[in-house]
């Protein structure tokens, strides 16, 4: 895809986070989702990298390589024709350098977004450094200016997610690193695990930037996290875990029943192919 055209489909994106009318994103982990999803008129895709690890048969939290990763990143990129928006976990790495290789190879995949999240990984440590993460935010603006794709950075951290030090620091710590990352070219924070209505208006208030809520069973509808400020809402591995437990459901009631209730609200044979038909896609 070329810059010029992956730079406005980066402005576009980052246009919705500003716009005044909350951006919604039902994630993705492939390609046909990612055409039902654009075809039912969402203007953004965003993928769910635990989705797309559990449809590859490995476990979240950096299991995937970046390359099987972002192969499929660029497959959904390349099938769509609105702005996409990649979830690279912490970065397949702990250095600003392999944080910019990453972000050199989202852009390269033809996502003008990404997710980047402050939770490492590694064995005993909850959450990243500070000081490196946003070193780690500095290689991501350094890569989008190399290659002049102005991406759009969802800056996550995981305090509330992982519950990470006493429940009365929580609201401070996450203030502290969003705050932070704002400040060192966040376009958007993220802040996973959190779901009550007053600490969420609270952050929206004090952070003065777009800030994405995690919603699924239990969260506030969208309507009251709009009332709330709340620039941006995705749901995650939940669509590639509910479409799971749809399976599941299927399977059962094979096994059980010997029925198949459970595929009534399954898209045709024939819309699918047609969601696929389309230039490119071979």
């Amino acid at each position: 895809m070329k810059s010029l055209e992956q730079a406005r489909k980066a402005e576009a994106l980052r246009a919705l986070h500003t716009s005044g009318d909350m951006l919604l994103l039902p994630n993705v982990w492939d390609v046909a989702g990612a055409r039902i999803v654009e075809e039912a008129g969402f203007p953004a895709i965003a993928t769910t990298s635990a989705g797309i690890a559990f449809s590859a048969g490995y476990p979240d939290g950096q299991k995937i390589s970046r390359e099987e990763m972002l192969a499929v990143v660029a497959r959904i990129a390349g099938t769509v024709s609105v702005p996409v928006t990649a979830d690279v976990e912490s970065g397949y790495g702990s250095s600003p350098e392999e944080t910019e290789r990453t972000a050199r190879a989202v852009i390269e995949a033809g996502a003008v977004g990404m997710n980047l999240e402050d939770s490492p990984g590694d064995a005993g440590r909850l959450l990243a450094n500070l000081s490196a993460q946003l070193e780690k935010i500095r290689a991501v603006r350094e890569a989008a200016a190399g290659l002049r794709v102005p991406i759009v950075l969802n800056a996550r951290t995981d305090v509330y997610l992982l519950q990470v030090g006493e429940p009365a620091t929580r609201y401070d710590e996450t203030l502290r690193r969003l705050s932070a990352y704002r400040d060192t070219g966040a376009d958007c924070v993220f802040v996973p695990g959190l779901s009550d209505r007053a600490t969420i208006g609270r952050l929206v208030a004090d952070l003065h930037c777009p800030v994405n809520i995690l919603a699924g069973p239990g969260s506030l509808p969208i309507a009251e996290l709009r009332e709330l400020g709340v620039a941006r809402v995705s749901l995650g591995s939940g669509p590639m875990r509910a479409a799971l437990g749809l399976l599941r459901r299927v399977a059962d009631e094979l096994k059980n029943r010997g029925t198949y209730p459970g595929l009534e609200d399954a898209p045709s044979y024939a819309e699918v192919n047609r969601l696929l038909e389309k230039p490119g896609i071979s």
